[in-house]
């Protein structure tokens, strides 16, 4: 009788005290290999074309990619089609958008700074401060056909009009002519300008240079395949772009007392994303781990409730893993080497650890705010750095909608003559120092002694 050949756990265990875990960790938290150069050749030939030739070569690369024709007074979506989807909308669909719509913009409504001129007077008696502007126009990429979130439309829109942004406009493709209609109805409720129904790396180019059709925004935010982020990468410095985003992440740290199924269901919650979804749990509990084991085999033995388990199986066992600590201070330790984009603290008293935290992109409190609360309506934005960019990131906000201009100087021309006379000698000497004799000659001109 043959052996059977073990079955291979879902996910994999690690312990902290073994002596190959660091060498485990820096595998397990790799990132993935860079982008392949022949693909940054070819977004770089589709940006040119679309530089070059406008209108024309994004109607073409639209039809080769989403199979869909277009005229250029057919790139936008009127008002008319864009009613006809909201009718689409079931109410309670409609009412759970418009309801994550409304936390969504108080929450970055309190997040908005002091907009205006922000000043103060120095001891020379010169002013100085800060003037806060909307970005005049952005651009939203938002993925399309029936897999496209909604979610991701009220996260992107909703803080660029709280933060004043006069003109939004937004690209969805729509390949073979596919298109969720929650998108629109989202976009609606946010507050969306104006809807293109294209894609891909040429929309990207569309947005940061402008076409006959489509006009030049000033930043373009929003999720997108590798094309996308891609061109992303390579229209930065021509616009501004949020964040080049990658596979997402969860860590859970969580103390004995957790519900190893609560536990498994929410390492799912982002295994389901894609293969390349990285889900995390650290714990000082190895029975917990044990059940939380058990408990993601269960649940994904049943198709009806996890309908994605193939993806799951594939990126839990490629980039999941349960790590068993020595205490909780080590898993808060690990938690900001990792610097993950979602962070579930599943804690007795979760506020205590916070302190031990130091980079994470969003931090969910106790064991009642699972994940996916935040990726719909609980308030904050979903738009999070991954990859450990946490170490230096921040999650989308109003701040990515505006910016600020230094202020300096007086009204008030003898405050400003004495705060020149002042500072001018220092400047002047450093300006010297530096070689730059007419910065020197513009400060000593007005203090009526030129060099």
């Amino acid at each position: 009788m043959m052996e059977r050949t073990p079955t291979p756990p879902v996910i994999r265990r690690l312990d902290s005290t073994h002596k190959k875990f660091p060498k485990q960790l820096r595998r397990l938290l790799r990132p993935e290999t860079g982008l392949v150069t022949g693909l940054e050749r070819q977004v770089a030939r589709i940006i040119r074309q679309v530089r070059r030739q406008g209108t024309a070569a994004l109607i073409r690369l639209t039809q080769r990619h989403d199979r869909i024709a277009l005229t250029p007074d057919q790139l936008a979506f009127s008002a008319a089609e864009i009613d006809a989807a909201c009718r689409q909308v079931p109410e309670e669909d409609m009412r759970a958008v418009e309801a994550a719509a409304e936390r969504i913009r108080a929450y970055h409504t309190w997040q908005m700074p002091k907009m205006g001129i922000d000043r103060y007077q120095d001891a020379s008696g010169l002013l100085l401060g800060q003037r806060w502007d909307p970005l005049e126009r952005v651009g939203l990429y938002v993925p399309g056909g029936r897999a496209s979130y909604p979610s991701s439309v009220l996260m992107n829109a909703i803080p660029a009009k709280v933060a004043g942004v006069a003109e939004l406009i937004m690209v969805v493709p729509t390949p073979d002519g596919l298109l969720n209609p929650l998108v629109l109805a989202a976009a609606r409720v946010a507050g969306v300008d104006q809807i293109y129904r294209v894609g891909g790396a040429q929309a990207i180019a569309a947005l940061a240079y402008g076409d006959t059709v489509i006009p030049q925004v000033d930043k373009i935010v929003g999720p997108g395949n590798i094309w996308v982020a891609t061109a992303k990468r390579q229209v930065f410095g021509q616009v501004g772009i949020d964040m080049i985003a990658g596979p997402s992440e969860i860590l859970i740290i969580a103390d004995r007392e957790s519900n190893p199924a609560w536990l498994a269901a929410d390492l799912l919650s982002q295994a389901e994303h894609d293969e390349l979804a990285q889900a995390i749990l650290i714990t000082d509990s190895p029975p917990l781990a044990d059940a939380v084991a058990v408990c993601l085999e269960r649940l994904l033995a049943t198709p009806e409730t996890i309908t994605r388990h193939a993806i799951c199986r594939t990126a839990l066992a490629n980039r999941g893993a349960i790590i068993v600590v020595r205490d909780l201070a080590e898993a808060y330790q690990l938690a900001s080497q990792v610097a993950p984009e979602h962070l579930e603290l599943s804690l007795t008293d979760p506020e205590a650890a916070l302190p031990f935290i130091r980079h994470a992109g969003a931090i969910f409190l106790g064991r009642y705010t699972p994940e996916a609360i935040g990726d719909y309506v609980a308030g904050p934005n979903h738009v999070l750095p991954t990859g450990g960019t946490a170490r230096f990131s921040s999650p989308l906000g109003v701040y990515d909608f505006i910016k600020r201009s230094s202020l300096l100087g007086s009204s008030d021309a003898a405050r400003g003559r004495a705060a020149l006379h002042q500072l001018g000698p220092i400047a002047a000497r450093l300006a010297n120092r530096e070689g730059l004799t007419a910065h020197q000659y513009s400060i000593a001109v007005r203090l009526e002694s030129p060099p």
